[in-house]
């Protein structure tokens, strides 16, 4: 329950940052590096591995706390996590197009043409932009983004926006694997929160 409840906080993270970008044009970057770092860690032996520890996945948790609580803020947040759990019930059927993207991933995993750190992250999210774009982005739903024009017209933010929707992905994939279902969201609300909260507190 706790590595689920983990890789739930993983979709909240990527939702509520997108939310952020979209709205306000800027972002958590520590938050999103996670986001990030979860999709260049493609053959992960543990959730350590992939997110870093529950400190790296801090506002998806405190997100995650905040929607099973009610909180009306983050109902876009929570839009968005519905969309891409509808969008991974898809996509887990659709072989050619995983292979497709791990290997892509992997190739994206292993850049090295810049040397500065934001710069190279940067590049890595505008690469997997342009896979999501090709891929993701065909399956249904279709995930719409909702924010202001000006910064949805911004292309790094376009980028981010599209890798944090990756990744969001990504954790929802964890989820399924681990045993998350629209059941345990119904019914293991009460649990989750716990769990939640007692990876909040650390």
């Amino acid at each position: 329950m706790k590595d689920r409840t983990m890789a739930l906080a993983g979709i909240f993270q990527a939702t509520e940052l997108v939310r952020q970008a979209a709205n306000h044009g800027t972002w958590s970057g520590y938050a999103a590096d996670t986001c990030l770092g979860s999709l260049m860690a493609i053959d992960a032996a543990s959730l350590e591995d992939i997110y870093g520890g529950a400190d790296s996945v801090r506002l998806g948790i405190q997100t995650l706390i905040s929607v099973l609580q009610g909180d009306r803020h983050y109902v876009e947040s929570l839009g968005y996590a519905v969309s891409i759990m509808q969008v991974e019930n898809h996509f887990q059927k659709n072989q050619d197009m995983q292979a497709r993207i791990g290997a892509q991933l992997l190739t994206i995993s292993e850049l090295n043409e810049v040397q500065e750190e934001h710069e190279k992250k940067d590049l890595q999210a505008k690469q997997v932009a342009a896979l999501y774009r090709e891929t993701i982005s065909t399956l249904s739903p279709r995930i719409v983004v909702n924010g202001r024009p000006q910064y949805l017209q911004v292309e790094r933010t376009v980028n981010w926006i599209r890798t944090l929707l990756f990744a969001g992905l990504r954790s929802a994939v964890l989820w399924r694997q681990l045993g998350g279902g629209r059941f345990s969201l119904m019914f293991g609300r009460k649990k989750m929160l716990e769990h939640a909260q007692t990876l909040l507190a650390g």
